[in-house]
């Protein structure tokens, strides 16, 4: 790279959210200068870079002059126009993960391709142009629908459960896949620079909230049998190593009950399984992400302690100006670590935070995890 990241390199983060946020509370240890773009002129990252421009991610004209300005440009988010990054990186901007990563990504159908290509294990799928293809899928009932593009945190994901609910799928090119019983799901973050540097991040488990298809506890790190971890750390080593990718990526996974895994889905940036890393491990996530892009030796990935994260998300009977009732009784506990976003406003089940326990005591941790989730809320 030809700028120092120590003193005048100029790194661009497409989004404006919580992880672009906390990107940037690690960028400040590089003493790196940050500039962000973002729909929202509320954005959580506004008061925290160098430069801030309210623009659309999608839009070519306002990606490709927001890079122009930068010399490394990444994403918190993958929704993103692909083709100026595409032109960016003809022009010498650095665009990690790269232009061709993020496409893959973006489409939920070229990512199962991309598994079945590469022999990694997913659930048996069929890719379908619209609704009435349905009426003579391969796959037999029930099975998950899922858009191909635009589907966000438990957005764009619909259980198939009879013929009755075909009527209700989406209209727009999406996936079928069969519905696994699984018995955990699992999750394994992963990094590779640019040297071809790849450690990963041991295995956690995820608990989901059914209702909104967001993780509701986070546990790290796993008890399962040592050999499934290895393997969930080996598959997702081998998926970065497949991509090439530079930078972070989250690999999902299920753990069957016959004790497979299969990968579910892709996250080329830090994700929501990976804070608890913040004060669980040595290095975290987003330290992580800055290393592989700045071409550093990557940090040791191993665990501190127990750690479980919860997400702090607006109450399902709210909506308006942000407020948060039980902080102070929350930050009595020991081991209590509360992140807030800065959104200004809530909405229910929007992601306002999250909390992370610490404990030397796993049991302890669960157990100061649940009171703390009843008794800090996000109202309005």
């Amino acid at each position: 790279m030809a700028k120092e990241f120590y003193s005048d390199l100029r790194l661009g983060i497409l989004g404006g959210g919580q992880l672009g946020r906390m990107l940037i509370q690690e960028a400040i240890n590089f003493n790196a200068s940050v500039s962000v773009l973002d729909p929202d002129e509320n954005a959580p990252c506004k008061n925290l870079c160098d430069h801030f421009e309210v623009g659309a991610l999608d839009d070519y004209d306002t990606v490709y002059k927001f890079g122009k300005r930068v010399d490394l440009l990444t994403i918190e988010i993958e929704k993103v126009n692909v083709e100026a990054l595409e032109k960016l990186e003809e022009e010498g901007v650095v665009v990690y993960p790269q232009a061709r990563v993020i496409r893959l990504i973006q489409d939920k159908g070229l990512q199962k391709e991309f598994f079945k290509q590469n022999n990694i294990p997913t659930a048996p799928f069929q890719l379908i142009s619209s609704r009435d293809d349905l009426s003579n899928a391969r796959l037999k009932l029930p099975y998950i629908q899922k858009l191909r593009k635009d589907g966000y945190d438990g957005r764009g994901v619909m259980k198939i459960t009879n013929e009755n609910d075909i009527s209700k799928a989406f209209e727009a090119p999406s996936l079928i896949e069969k519905w696994i019983d699984f018995e955990m799901e699992i999750g394994v973050i992963v990094a590779r620079n640019q040297n071809e540097e790849v450690k990963a991040f041991p295995c956690v488990e995820m608990e989901f909230n059914p209702d909104v298809n967001l993780v509701e506890y986070l546990i790290s790190p796993s008890l399962l049998p040592h050999d499934i971890q290895q393997k969930a750390e080996s598959l997702a080593i081998k998926i970065a190593e497949d991509l090439q990718i530079v930078g972070l990526l989250a690999v999902e996974m299920f753990l069957t009950k016959d004790g497979e895994i299969l990968v579910n889905e892709l996250a080329p940036r830090p994700h929501n399984s990976g804070h608890q890393s913040i004060e669980g491990n040595i290095t975290s996530q987003f330290a992580q992400h800055l290393r592989a892009i700045f071409n550093l030796p990557l940090g040791n990935t191993q665990c501190r302690t127990n750690a479980v994260m919860i997400n702090l998300l607006g109450e399902s009977d709210f909506q308006g100006l942000a407020r948060y009732v039980g902080l102070e009784k929350a930050l009595e506990k020991d081991g209590v670590y509360i992140h807030l976003y800065g959104k200004k406003y809530t909405k229910p089940f929007r992601k306002m935070g999250h909390v992370t326990i610490v404990n030397d005591d796993r049991a302890k941790a669960i157990e100061t995890a649940r009171s703390v989730q009843n008794i800090l809320k996000v109202i309005a």
